[in-house]
């Protein structure tokens, strides 16, 4: 009987361990999700050619806009995008639809993040998509729902955040 005691002890043990872990020991609240590791890998080997921006033109990424910093927000960088990727309606981590750069004292950018989006009118669910943990933002003034990803520059805002303190513009 004894044998039988400590089992249930344990197995009653592991539940309230596991319930600790699973709700946090925070008075903070929820703790929002954190992209995986493979998530950030996708982005990385999709996006690892397009250091060079010769690459991503050969592959159609055309200019969109220069250096942007957002007043009240921060910097973003200078984006191209691949007309192509983003009118096809798919969300492919796997095939980024934009790609951001940090201007070069040297005239040559370095690549920063990407960016996966989707025009408003090609999404059909009654949400913004997610991916990683996050939620696509509406980018009104570009008719699209974007999330950038600084998968190339550390972001103290957020790997997912809308702009990035450490560029420069």
């Amino acid at each position: 009987m004894t044998t039988h005691v400590s089992d249930v002890r344990q197995r009653l043990l592991a539940i309230v361990v596991a319930a600790a872990l699973v709700t946090g020991c925070t008075d903070n609240g929820p703790v929002a999700p954190t992209p995986t590791d493979a998530a950030i890998a996708t982005l990385q080997n999709a996006s690892l050619r397009y250091k060079d921006l010769n690459a991503a033109k050969t592959d159609g990424f055309v200019f969109l806009h220069g250096c942007e910093n957002r007043p009240g927000e921060g910097p973003v960088g200078m984006v191209y995008v691949n007309p192509g990727r983003l009118g096809d309606g798919n969300i492919d981590p796997a095939a980024p639809d934009a790609l951001i750069y940090e201007p070069g004292a040297n005239a040559q950018p370095t690549l920063v993040g990407v960016e996966l989006a989707i025009p408003y009118s090609l999404w059909k669910a009654q949400t913004p998509p997610m991916y990683g943990g996050a939620t696509f933002q509406t980018e009104d003034e570009f008719g699209v729902f974007g999330l950038h990803a600084w998968v190339w520059r550390d972001n103290p805002n957020g790997l997912f955040a809308e702009t990035n303190p450490e560029v420069s513009c």
